[in-house]
């Protein structure tokens, strides 16, 4: 139940779980532990214990991991956490996962990434759970693995589901939003709680950390955006919809000129559009119809250039940030409704994946020399036309 059951390309696969959510792994932040090398050392005597990063990596060394399942049902689908690899030098998706874990009745629904590389914070039903990474030792590299942790998050015990997980830039914050309407934020590792908000919302429905840290975003199921200071522990901007807008997701990012911009995708009767806020003022700076169909999925490139929108019809669009032009279209990237998007960390892949279980990573085109092939073209192509012109008049063309 992992393979395709007919040819399709390399960077597309099926892996038997409906997605909810994906993620780039941080494989070169990754400590792997060195106990099972060390041979009676002066360490291990004395009960120290050594680790040490992810060997230096080539382009083959991305692991992309997902999550998702079937939920309580006797469907026979199974709820999993699954990690994938892929190699970008033959734009292939393993075939088969390179883990699979299963979580029994529990379905994985929202996750977030640590981006040092700790594990991963995993959203169920009533409580979030916490996931570790390991390595298992080959003559070529290590192997990565994934397992469940024996760290518990109390904070997170029994608390409803959790529809937003979200980790800050440094990854010494950590940012849930419940449908309950409850926003919580802890330091990390310590899970000491910092933002406490009971009625941030009807029901939490995304949120997202600025670049720097300082302000965090949520969005609810209606009703404006809330911006909160992090330093404060206090709301201090209400971002108003317009017209029929329904805010569906929310990231910030850096411009060209280093200034952060906060990017809204908002669904209305005519399709999905892209809303752009100033962060100083905290004021509406832009609004731009994308697509017709409506966004189900959005993220933006860790560089700031590119937003990639997922629909409700399974199409993939990768937009300038700037010019908020389509620059690539992937039709029926998936069979049903796009539900998580991921940019890699280099920005070179987006990940997306599917409840038709699918999931697939799509390369990211270099656009930046097309508007002068472009030109130059058009220039040729008037050079030409003047020089037929000139010959037809001389006699040389008859």
């Amino acid at each position: 139940m992992g393979k395709n059951k007919g040819p399709g390309p390399p960077n597309f696969q099926k892996y038997g779980v409906p997605f909810y959510s994906a993620a780039w792994v941080p494989y070169k932040s990754i400590k792997f532990d060195q106990e099972e090398d060390r041979e009676q050392s002066t360490d291990e005597v004395s009960g120290g214990q050594k680790s040490s990063p992810a060997p230096e990596s080539s382009a083959a060394q991305d692991y992309v991991v997902f999550a998702g399942g079937g939920g309580e049902g006797r469907s026979g689908i199974p709820n999993a956490v699954v990690l994938s690899r892929f190699d970008f030098a033959s734009n292939a998706l393993s075939d088969q996962p390179v883990a699979k874990l299963g979580t029994g009745s529990d379905l994985p629904y929202r996750m977030a990434v640590h981006p040092g590389g700790d594990g991963l914070v995993c959203s169920f039903p009533k409580s979030c759970r916490w996931f570790e990474w390991y390595g298992e030792k080959s003559e070529e590299a290590h192997k990565l693995g994934l397992k469940s942790s024996d760290k518990v998050l109390t904070q997170l015990e029994d608390v409803g589901q959790q529809l937003a997980l979200a980790f800050n830039n440094e990854g010494s914050a950590l940012a849930a939003g419940g449908e309950d309407g409850n926003l919580r934020v802890f330091m990390w590792p310590s899970m000491k709680i910092v933002l406490n908000e009971a009625s941030a919302h009807t029901t939490v429905k995304d949120l997202d950390f600025s670049p720097d840290g300082k302000y965090l975003v949520s969005l609810g199921n209606r009703g404006p955006a809330r911006v909160w200071d992090m330093t404060s522990a206090t709301a201090v901007a209400s971002l108003p919809k317009e017209n029929d807008e329904v805010f569906s997701s929310c990231r910030f990012s850096e411009s060209n000129d280093k200034n952060q911009v906060l990017y809204i995708a908002a669904v209305t009767d005519k399709g999905g559009s892209i809303v752009t806020w100033n962060t100083t003022t905290w004021k509406r700076t832009g609004s731009k119809p994308v697509v017709r169909d409506t966004i189900s999925a959005f993220n933006i490139s860790p560089d700031g250039k590119l937003l990639a929108c997922g629909t409700t019809q399974g199409d993939i669009l990768i937009l300038n940030s700037t010019s908020m032009r389509v620059q690539t279209i992937v039709r029926k990237s998936h069979l049903g409704f796009v539900t998580a998007l991921a940019f890699s960390h280099d920005s070179r892949g987006l990940a997306s994946v599917s409840l038709d279980s699918s999931a697939r990573v799509t390369l990211i085109e270099d656009k930046k020399n097309t508007g002068g092939l472009s030109l130059w073209v058009i220039v040729l192509i008037i050079l030409l036309a003047i020089a037929v012109y000139f010959m037809k008049n001389e006699g040389i063309l008859g």
